[in-house]
Parts: C-alpha cells; sequence; structure tokens
C-alpha cells in the first residue's frame, strides 16, 4: 500500500516560517468545504460544520485505503476563510458580522463521485447536523503571503499586520483573510497553537 504525507508534500504550503513572511504561489486545490456566518466562538453552526467536515474527510481516507487506489495518507488540516460584507466590521472586537468557510484540502485522486459516496456513508452512520452543506470544490489563490503564528487566536493581531506591512510593500491584498490550523487546540496550551497566516495578493 502506497502511504502519502501531504504534509511533507505541500511542505512550502504547510508548514511556514514563525519568523518572516514569504511569499507562496498556491495551486488551484480541491477542498471539502462548509460555509457559515457568526462568532465562531459562540456559534452552534461553527462547531456543526467542523464536525461535518471531519466526518466527511475521514470517510473519503478510509474509502479510498479500502479501495482499487490503495492509498493511506494523512487527513488535512483544518482552513478558514474570514471576512465580513462591511470589511469595516471585520473586527476582532464583534465577531457577530463575520463570514467564514471551514475546509479541508482533498488530494487529486479523490474525485466529486468518492465524495458523493462517502456523504452518503456518513449520512447512515451518523447524519451530522451541517451534512447537508458539505460540498466539493476548487480553490485557487494564486500568488499569497504567509507566517506561521505561535500563540492563541487572539493574540494573532500583530502577526496578520506584519502579513499586510509585507503586502503593501510590494503589491497589493485581494481576497479573503485564510488560516491553517496546525494544532489539535483540544490537546495543545494555547501558548503553543500554530496557525498559518496566509493573504491573497497581487
Amino acid at each position: 500500500m502506497e502511504v502519502i504525507n501531504f504534509k511533507k508534500e505541500l511542505k512550502h504550503l504547510y508548514q511556514a516560517s514563525s519568523k518572516e513572511v514569504v511569499v507562496v504561489d498556491v495551486p488551484s486545490m480541491n477542498f471539502l468545504i462548509v460555509d457559515g456566518e457568526g462568532d465562531p466562538n459562540t456559534s452552534q453552526a461553527f462547531s456543526d460544520a467542523i464536525g461535518a467536515l471531519f466526518a466527511v474527510a475521514y470517510t473519503v481516507k478510509f474509502m479510498i485505503k479500502r479501495g482499487p487506489l490503495a492509498i493511506d495518507y494523512g487527513v488535512m488540516p483544518l482552513e478558514g476563510l474570514w471576512w465580513a460584507d462591511d470589511m469595516t466590521k471585520f473586527t476582532p472586537e464583534d465577531k457577530s458580522n463575520w463570514k467564514w468557510t471551514v475546509m479541508i484540502m482533498q488530494p487529486l485522486f479523490v474525485t466529486r463521485e468518492i465524495v458523493e459516496s462517502a456523504i452518503i456513508e456518513v449520512k447512515k452512520k451518523k447524519n451530522p447536523t451541517a451534512l447537508s452543506k458539505v460540498r466539493f470544490e476548487c480553490l485557487s489563490e494564486g500568488r499569497c503571503a504567509q507566517i506561521m503564528h505561535i500563540g492563541p487566536f487572539s493574540e494573532e493581531g500583530p502577526t496578520i499586520e506584519k502579513v499586510h506591512q509585507f503586502i503593501d510593500t510590494i503589491g497589493q491584498r485581494r481576497g479573503k483573510h485564510h488560516e491553517i490550523y496546525l494544532s489539535d487546540i483540544r490537546k495543545a496550551a494555547p501558548s503553543n497553537w500554530k496557525t498559518i497566516v496566509r493573504q491573497p495578493m497581487q
């Protein structure tokens, strides 16, 4: 059986320096995706979305492992896109107007048909609340700036500002604020949480 470590294969995208902002070219990639809105700290919809995503992602993984491809791989980390319709209200003080997309990257050999079969399987076994909102979609970000933030989410402000200042010196920001959550926050201390902060640019 072939075993693939996509965090290692895509090291430039899923391992980042915490010391300096770097530019990366992000290829088009497929994701399991759920959209929503509201404060992620208090929104049940946010928790439901994550639960549904991981249920489908793990089901896809085991279908690939046990199927004709016989490939084993680790489920990729949770990622999030964040924005507000009125970006002047996109502040950490009031997250009630925040909109979000949570997602998990899928290898190229994962097809829409496999995902649809996995969703049917999950519905039979668990049927999580947000399952009907899960979709399979390609995301194209292209040129981005990114850095690793180490610490709690509440202290990301200076890290995000560092990325923005970097971009402002060589181009301009575009697209949505993107975060990749590399730590299991249920187990790791907040001071050790690792989050890649990424911003598309042009």
